[in-house]
């Protein structure tokens, strides 16, 4: 027990202060007076994916893959399954905005390259630096699509900037400080609580510490689908998923390699692969994601956790 409430205690602090970062550097650059699109492109995504940072770096330095892995898999899976299931409950989400296809294309590419380097048990230096090339690549693409589509308009509304600058710098120092102190929680008991469960890493990195990781990116979509801006929804989940596998692993694997466990080919992946695809209709079709789809998302989201723990494989 001691163990789930450190978990616990760990992933409320990892997403306080993901929460204390992205705030005190939003206002802080809104001081400065640097574009609102450069901060949604590299702030903002850079904030709500630093749980998953910091935990897959910790991880790796303790020498468990599995959860360092895991984590970006099991988080990769709750974005399209369940962040984007669960505010589809709430307001039917919209797949009619510009660049979707091709990002969901681009989202695929990248899921079946990390299958590809995972295939010989390993991901190495340089399949790091691969995956950190292939990120600059997509932001630099991405920065040009959205100034040459949005010349003269606000990427993102900012929340808050009523903070002065000492406040802001307080506020992003403070979140760099707990972030790793969090983390170091979040990796401890993750594998403790495994070791007494008798689960693999994998497992728990799949599960818990994914869901947890991936608060920041749910909290926004449900409360867009609240505000009546579901339609951002699906470009948020796919453009995080990429994040997390180009950047995320490419920094992760670039300073400590990692070794992929063997039962992990075996499932997690493929479940990426299979949450991934469910998309294909809605996305081909221009099909809207109403009730009944996230009802199916959740379930299916469930199903797929049950089979991580109860197969054969686990």
């Amino acid at each position: 027990m001691l163990s789930l409430f450190v978990l616990v205690s760990g992933l409320v602090l990892l997403m306080v202060a993901a929460d204390i970062l992205v705030r005190g550097c939003v206002a802080l650059a809104e001081r400065l007076h640097v574009p609102p699109l450069v901060i949604g492109l590299t702030v903002v995504a850079f904030g709500t994916s630093a749980p998953e940072l910091v935990v897959s770096l910790q991880a790796g330095f303790a020498g468990s893959s599995g959860i360092a892995i895991g984590n970006v898999v099991g988080s990769n899976i709750a974005n399209i399954l369940l962040v984007l299931g669960l505010p589809s409950l709430i307001r039917t989400t919209m797949v009619d905005a510009t660049g979707l296809k091709r990002n969901f294309a681009l989202m695929l590419a990248v899921t079946c390259l990390l299958i590809a380097m995972c295939w010989d048990g390993s991901l190495s230096h340089f399949d790091g630096l691969l995956l950190l090339f292939l990120f600059m690549l997509f932001f630099l693409m991405q920065f040009a699509a959205a100034q040459k589509a949005r010349r003269g308009r606000d990427l993102l509304d900012i929340p808050d900037v009523s903070l002065s600058v000492p406040v802001a710098v307080v506020f992003a120092i403070g979140g760099l400080i707990a972030l790793p102190f969090a983390a170091d929680l979040v990796v401890d008991s993750a594998i403790a609580l495994a070791q007494q469960l008798g689960l693999s890493e994998t497992i728990i990195g799949i599960t818990i510490v994914a869901v947890g990781t991936s608060l920041p990116e749910l909290a926004a979509g449900l409360m867009s689908a609240w505000r009546g801006h579901s339609d951002m929804t699906l470009g948020n989940a796919i453009g995080s998923n990429i994040f997390n596998i180009l950047f995320i692993l490419g920094v992760t694997a670039t300073i400590v390699p990692l070794s992929v466990p063997s039962d992990f080919m075996h499932y997690e992946v493929w479940a990426m692969l299979a949450a991934s695809l469910v998309l294909i209709p809605f996305l081909g079709l221009r099909l809207p994601i109403g009730r009944l789809a996230g009802v199916f998302m959740v379930l299916l989201y469930g199903g797929l956790i049950w089979g991580a723990i109860a197969m054969p494989w686990a």
